[in-house]
């Protein structure tokens, strides 16, 4: 057992790539496409105007913070957290 896990440090090298066998799952694609989304939503943001609006633009940088734990815990949380997303948004554009 020590000797496959000393072993894994050197497929590092793989994480991302086509070879990556962990990188189909179905959370850790969301989790890319979550990396996306937040960079679209901060190129939004900074490009408004933040005039009176700092807080509500806060409030939408820190949301990824209120994505934590792992499986269902953390899809709980993300589900959670884009309903919250999606009404700051609508606040941040009306």
């Amino acid at each position: 057992m020590r000797w496959a896990l000393s072993v894994l440090p050197h497929f590092k090298g793989l994480r991302g790539t086509a070879l990556d066998p962990f990188g189909y799952t179905e959370e850790r694609r969301t989790e890319r496409a979550l990396i996306g989304e937040y960079r679209a939503l901060i190129e939004e943001v900074m490009q408004g105007d933040l005039q009176g609006r700092k807080d509500l633009a806060l409030q939408l940088a820190n949301l990824p913070e209120e994505i934590k734990g792992y499986g269902h815990v953390k899809a709980r949380n993300l589900t959670q957290v884009r309903a919250r997303w999606q009404a700051l948004l609508g606040q941040w554009r009306a």
